[in-house]
Formats: C-alpha cells, sequence, structure tokens
C-alpha cells in the first residue's frame, strides 16, 4: 500500500480542515450546560447562587430505595404451583400394571411368583406380604384402596417432599392447564399429609401385614403432582421489579431549586445531584473535562464529515475546487452560527434557525440533492446539540431543509423567489400540525410556528438574493441570473459586436436558438448555451472586415494577404476574445465557449491555399490550427457542430429537409472522426438527439414562403429592381 505523497495530504487536507473546524465551532457557539451546573453542595451548607431548574427533569430514588421497594413489591407475588397431570397418570398406570402383574403371577405361582414381580418392580416383599397379595381378595381391596387415595390427593395436587416447610408465601398459585387458582398454603397437600390419608384410609385394618404392604406400595407408587414453576414466578417478580418507578417527583422548568444564601435542605439536595446527573446525561455537564470536550467534537466531526464524504465519491468536480468547499464550508458555518444564537435566546423555536437559507443558495449553486444532503447533515448536527433535547428540533428543521431544496427549481427573475417562499411556509405550518396534534397543543401555538416558518423562508429568499452575487465571485459558479443578465443585448460587448461586426451578431443569435433548443433536449443548460454563443465570437470586433459575414461583396481584404497571414488573423479572433472576455469580467463557463467551440480543428480553407499558392515552401499545418482546448462541456460541444453546420448552410442553396439532415450528418460525422468531441461528455445517443434537433430548428428557418404579386407591393421569385432613370 503505497502511502499519500506531501501534496495529496495538502490537497485533501485544505478540504477536511473544515470538518473538525466546523466541529469546534458548534462546541464553542452553542451554550453548554457547564457554567450553569448545580453545584454539588452538601446538606446544611449555603448556596452562594440561587438555582433555577433549566428544564423539567425526575428526582430518582436512590439504589438503596429502589432495591428496597423491588423486592417488597416482589415478594407480594403468589408462587406459582404447576399441577402434573402426565405425574398423576403415570402413577395411575403403574399402580394397574402392578396389581395386574400381581394377579397373573398369583395365579400361576402363587406367593414366589409373586415376590418375582415385586422384585422387578423394585418393591421388596416379606413371604407373608407376598401371601397376602396373593389372595384375589386382598389384593383387590388394596388396588381399590390406593385408586381411591390417588384420586383424592395426587389427583387434587400434592407437593414433594419438605417444599412447603420452605415455602414463606402464605397464598399459592395452583395452575391447572390455562386456569389459575389461589389457595392458601395450609390448604395445599404435602407429602406427610398424603401419607396421613394413606393411613386413615387402610382397607384392611386389622391386619398388620396388610397395613405394611398398603403403605410400602403408597409410599412406592406416589408422584408428586404440584411442581413450583420457579422460572414464571421469577419472571412476574421481576417484572414487579422492573415496574417500580425510579423517580420520587418531577422538578419541572423554572422552579427555583435553592435560593441564593440559602441553607441546602436535604430535598434542595437531591434536586441538585438529580439535576447534575440528567446533564451529564445529556452530554453538558462534562464539557469541562477530556471525554466532555472531545466527544462532542468527534461526534460532530463524524456527521459533518458525511457529507464531505458524500463529496468526494458523488461531487468530484465540486470537490476539487477549492473555492467551492470554502463556500459550503462558509455557509454550514453562518448557519450554525445563526442556529447557537437560537439555542442562546428562543430555544423553544427551532423553527426559526434559517436551514432554508442553506438549502436555497446550495440548490442555486449546486443541484438540490447536494442541497438536500447539506440540510439534512446540518439538521442533525443541530438536534444533537443538549440545548435541543427537549424541542423537535430535528423535525423542524428537516421539514424547513428539505422543502427549501426541493421548492427551488431554477431562478431567471425576482419573481422565482415567492413561490418558494409559499412552499417553505406551507411546509413548515404543516410540520407544527403534525406535532401539535401528536403533542396536543393549541391552535395559536400551530399557527404562531407556521407564522414563524414563514419569516424564516422570507429571510432565507432575501439572504440568498443578495448574497448570491458574492457566492458566485468566490466559487466562479455561474447562475441563470448572472447568465440572464449577459444576455442583455445593451450589454457593453453585445452591443459592440452588433454595431461593429453585425454579420458575427446575427451568426451568434442563429446560432444561440439552435443550441438552446438543443441542450434542452438532452438535459444540458439551455440557457448557458444561449449565453455562450452570444459571445463565442466576441473577438471578431478586433477586425470585422476580415470575416465572411461582415463583409461587402467583393470586397475581401484576405485578397490581399498571404495565407498563413490571414490564418493567424483568423486565429486570433480566438485570443482577442478571451482579452475581452477577461477585461469584461465574464464567467468562466461562458469564456469556455470562445476557445472550445473551434477546439483544434484546422483552418482548412487558408491551408488549401497556402498548399496551391506555389511558393515552394511546404507550409507548417501548426501555424493553421486553432489553439484549443477541445470542448470540455455538453454546450461547448453542441456550439461547436451548431457553428459548422450554420455556417455551412448559409453557402448552399435550394435548401430541402433531406439536404439539410445530410449536411448535418456529414459535420457531425467530421468532428468525430476528427476526435474533436473526445473530451466532451456526451453520449452518442444525445449526438443523435442534437442532430434531430437541428433538423426541426432549421428546416424551420429555411421554409419555403409564396409569392406575393407586384402588383400589390410583393415580391416574387423573379423580381428584379427597377432601373433608375438618370
Amino acid at each position: 500500500m503505497n502511502l499519500p505523497s506531501r501534496e495529496q495530504l495538502r490537497y485533501h487536507g485544505v478540504r477536511w480542515a473544515w470538518v473538525p473546524g466546523l466541529a469546534l465551532l458548534v462546541y464553542l457557539a452553542f451554550p453548554s450546560s457547564a457554567s450553569n451546573v448545580a453545584p454539588l453542595l452538601e446538606p446544611g451548607a449555603v448556596a452562594e447562587h440561587e438555582v433555577i431548574a433549566p428544564f423539567t427533569f425526575p428526582v430518582n430514588k436512590s439504589d438503596q430505595e429502589l432495591a428496597r421497594e423491588a423486592e417488597e413489591l416482589a415478594s407480594t407475588v403468589k408462587p406459582i404451583y404447576e399441577f402434573q397431570q402426565r405425574a398423576f397418570d403415570s402413577a395411575t398406570i403403574a399402580l394397574h400394571a402392578f396389581f395386574a402383574a400381581t394377579q397373573n403371577a398369583a395365579d400361576q405361582g402363587g406367593p414366589q411368583a409373586v415376590m418375582r414381580v415385586a422384585q422387578e418392580q423394585r418393591i421388596v416383599l416379606s413371604p407373608g406380604e407376598a401371601a397376602y397379595l396373593a389372595k384375589g381378595g386382598k389384593r383387590r381391596g388394596l388396588e381399590r384402596a390406593l385408586t381411591d387415595l390417588f384420586d383424592r390427593t395426587l389427583g387434587l395436587g400434592v407437593t414433594p417432599p419438605g417444599v412447603l416447610q420452605v415455602e414463606q408465601a402464605p397464598d399459592l398459585i395452583i395452575r391447572r392447564r390455562s386456569s389459575e387458582t389461589s389457595v392458601a398454603r395450609d390448604q395445599v397437600l404435602s407429602y406427610a399429609q398424603y401419607l396421613a390419608r394413606a393411613r386413615r384410609a387402610h382397607p384392611d385394618k386389622g391386619s398388620s401385614v396388610g397395613d405394611a404392604v398398603y403403605l410400602r406400595l403408597a409410599g412406592h407408587f406416589y408422584r408428586p403432582t404440584l411442581v413450583l414453576n420457579t422460572l414464571e414466578t421469577e419472571r412476574r417478580r421481576d417484572d414487579l421489579r422492573r415496574s417500580v418507578d425510579p423517580s420520587k417527583y418531577i422538578v419541572r422548568a423554572g422552579d427555583r431549586i435553592v435560593a441564593a444564601h440559602e441553607v441546602v435542605t436535604n430535598e434542595a439536595h437531591e434536586k441538585l445531584v438529580a439535576l447534575h446527573n440528567d446533564l451529564v446525561r445529556r452530554g453538558a455537564a462534562t464539557s469541562r473535562s477530556v471525554g466532555g470536550v472531545f466527544g462532542p467534537l468527534l461526534r460532530d466531526s463524524l456527521v459533518l464529515g458525511i457529507f464531505w464524504v458524500l463529496l468526494v465519491f458523488y461531487r468530484r468536480e465540486t470537490y476539487r475546487e477549492s473555492r467551492q468547499v470554502t463556500l459550503l464550508g462558509s455557509l454550514f458555518g453562518l448557519v450554525l452560527l445563526q442556529a447557537a444564537g437560537v439555542a442562546r435566546f428562543w430555544p423553544q423555536h427551532p423553527e426559526i434557525i434559517v436551514l432554508p437559507f442553506l438549502a436555497m443558495m446550495m440548490t442555486v449553486l449546486f443541484n438540490g440533492r447536494v442541497s438536500m444532503n447539506a440540510a439534512m447533515i446540518v439538521a442533525v448536527v443541530i438536534s444533537l446539540q443538549p440545548v435541543f433535547h427537549d424541542v423537535p428540533a430535528l423535525f423542524l428543521c428537516l421539514v424547513g431543509g428539505v422543502t427549501a431544496a426541493l421548492s427551488v427549481r431554477g431562478l431567471r427573475r425576482r419573481s422565482n423567489f415567492y413561490l418558494p417562499v409559499l412552499i417553505i411556509a406551507l411546509g413548515y405550518l404543516a410540520a407544527a400540525l403534525a406535532l401539535g396534534l401528536a403533542g396536543s397543543w393549541s391552535v395559536a401555538e400551530i399557527g404562531l410556528r407556521g407564522v414563524w416558518g414563514a419569516a424564516n423562508g422570507l429571510v432565507a429568499a432575501g439572504l440568498s438574493f443578495f448574497l448570491l452575487p458574492l457566492a458566485e465571485a468566490l466559487t466562479g459558479i455561474t447562475t441563470d441570473l448572472t447568465l440572464l443578465e449577459l444576455s442583455d443585448p445593451s450589454r457593453p460587448l453585445l452591443r459592440r459586436l452588433s454595431l461593429e461586426a453585425p454579420g458575427t451578431y446575427a451568426h451568434s443569435v442563429a446560432m444561440a436558438n439552435l443550441v438552446e433548443a438543443a441542450c434542452n433536449r438532452i438535459g444540458a443548460n439551455g440557457l448557458l448555451g444561449r449565453v455562450g454563443c452570444y459571445y463565442h465570437d466576441i473577438g471578431k470586433v478586433k477586425n470585422p472586415q476580415y470575416f465572411v459575414e461582415n463583409q461587402a461583396r467583393g470586397n475581401n481584404p484576405h485578397d490581399r494577404l498571404k495565407a498563413y497571414q490571414s490564418a493567424e488573423i483568423i486565429r486570433a479572433h480566438v485570443t482577442d476574445g478571451l482579452v475581452l472576455a477577461r477585461e469584461a469580467a465574464l464567467p468562466e463557463a461562458v469564456t469556455a465557449f470562445i476557445p472550445e467551440h473551434h477546439g483544434t480543428t484546422e483552418i482548412t480553407y487558408f491551408l488549401d491555399r497556402a498548399k496551391k499558392s506555389g511558393d515552394g515552401a511546404s507550409p507548417d499545418p501548426s501555424d493553421f490550427v486553432y489553439p484549443g482546448p477541445k470542448p470540455h462541456s455538453k454546450e461547448t460541444a453542441i456550439t461547436m457542430l451548431a457553428d459548422s453546420v450554420e455556417a455551412a448552410l448559409r453557402v448552399l442553396e435550394d435548401l430541402t429537409p433531406q439536404k439539410i439532415e445530410e449536411v448535418i450528418n456529414h459535420i457531425v460525422r467530421t468532428k468525430l472522426n476528427a476526435g474533436q468531441l473526445d473530451e466532451a461528455p456526451m453520449t452518442l445517443q444525445q449526438l443523435e438527439q442534437v442532430k434531430q434537433e437541428f433538423v426541426r430548428i432549421i428546416t424551420g428557418m429555411y421554409h419555403n414562403r409564396i409569392d406575393y404579386p407586384e402588383s400589390s407591393g410583393g415580391i416574387t421569385a423573379t423580381w428584379q429592381p427597377t432601373a433608375r432613370q438618370s
């Protein structure tokens, strides 16, 4: 990976220096609460000055208070015990399976077989107990008694051994499927109570052997059917813990926390601590610390840097021009300074921040996409400042900036400012209405914000109108308003051209019609094309008689010059034009038409004449080539084509639409083959559209007219002037 050179670092550094510079401006200009942070006074101290709540904030409980209240609330949750139907079914099925196996064993092998079945179930029986179970009547009595015991105990719910002894809650919740029932803890059966009920339900109380078998089977087939649902119980307790309101009470904006020279009470101390914590959260109270300085600087630099990245990737022509980047940074800084003023004196009214001014200026100078991106970036930076955290600054600034960027299409007259002002006013009114409906604002408040927004739009339009000339001078960008001023025929250069070189002036006007129509057809700047045509041959005023369109018939001064001298005079109209353009302070965009409309084409007429002169020496072709450069824009490329087409058609007679089209195709093909359009950003499709527009316009210019009778003062094709009588 190659490290950037010193020149590259300087090139990018000059442009990116605006990002941290603007971030520093924001940090210094916007009000910081650091100087007004409530001092953390101890109870009993005397306050040096009065402390007023700058905004509404809550006074929160301490961690100990929150924990105590949360546990008290959590302790009110009743433990949830789930009834396990599967455990009950398992116990019942296992019981009946055992007695079925015992019956088969007793029928086939007597007590010994019963003992083997019991051992398989991990039940230890003595021979006497096995003999007891081998008796059918005794066995069926035991089965009925145990089934009845399970229904009356396990079927209702029995907890595992020892659970209820440690349970502290006086009431429990018994959940059966989707239903829940609150039950007192002492009404829930424990394992000990299950055994006690089993003893009372003995079917053969007179037999000690039967009693032992009964209790052994009751204990063996026991399954707990009430199990504590720990996860659900804790979830409900956690929900209650989280539901604890952390604030004790609310301090309203403007409330006095402590008066000057007043002893700080415990309550006042709580409020001071809460205010400090809220300021820290807003990023204001730490402004004097290292992190409090560099954190906001880095935050704002990252946001502003997004716009500069967009310039690098999607607006390189602007990024290359340091003057244009300077203008962008200056506009950003101007709006941010005004926003800082609003933050200091009217923080509740972000709708008066002049973001529409930024958007209108950038739309006129660049385009709507650049303008919209800039407005959104600046809106985000403004809304990130702590002073605007409690007001809808982001929403109002976005609406104002984006509305202004979309409302300005083109400025060709002063009245074009009126519609954007109206649209901006409607945008702010709609934003205020949306916020008002959501926040229950009064009609008066909604209307007031709409009025402020309309005033903002009016101020933005006025500032844009008065500062546009300064911005154009700084950046070298030429707006439509400047182009319209330059198109005025009474301008000194144009007036001189029309008087001293009327043929050239007529040729320029005819070209302007062609070029403007073609530029508009392919999405180029038609107004720039028209104005560029007006000035493209302005250098001919130096020697107008040496150009054929200004010559009288039979009087060509080139007949008395050598070919290379004539070529030098023809070439000079380019350099003379550039001198005149600089003297008249023409914009670069217009000046570019003077050299680029000829490019580096040959002055073929005089080159051919030099070759045929018979002087013996071979002519140097470089003496018969225009200085260039080749066209670098769509507008100058179209002007080159229109210049050649308009001149060529004046030579031809009996012009038909077919002949016009063939001439245009020939000239375009010739320029392409000569490489004169290589540096122009045009596609072949756009060239085809330009040719079509040329054919349409020129066909209309050279249309046929009917003959009018001479008897009525008309002119016919055969008309001849009447000979004067001496």
